[in-house]
């Protein structure tokens, strides 16, 4: 097997890439932003970091609902997580109902996700 000089390149930019970022949070990596200070926006990019984790470490199975179901788990669990966040320090009446509906809604689809999952093993 002969192996491409680009793939090689590409390789070592991805690992020298994230070494050189892994003192900032992964939702962060690339971004030139401010420190977040409210414990709020500290819990958005916990959420998201956390989903971020999850999801590299995920081997795609090749089959395009379990690789949905998979990915989207996190994806959703994000959500609820910075919702939640949301419903402890917002105060927009609109916000607050929209944080309400997303924490409703989203671990309505993760439990529906496991169930699925949990049907269709490989």
């Amino acid at each position: 097997m002969r192996i491409r000089p680009y793939l090689i390149a590409a390789a070592v930019t991805v690992v020298a890439g994230s070494a050189m970022a892994e003192d900032k949070p992964r939702a962060m990596q690339g971004m030139s932003m401010p420190e977040a200070t409210n414990p709020a926006s500290q819990a958005y990019l916990q959420a998201m970091d956390a989903m971020n984790k999850s999801m590299q470490g995920m081997i795609p199975t090749n089959d395009p609902s379990m690789d949905f179901v998979m990915m989207m788990k996190p994806h959703h669990q994000a959500a609820v997580d910075m919702a939640q966040a949301y419903l402890k320090a917002g105060k927009d009446p609109e916000l607050l109902k929209m944080a309400k509906d997303i924490v409703a809604s989203q671990e309505k689809e993760i439990k529906k996700m496991n169930e699925w999952e949990a049907k269709h093993k490989m």
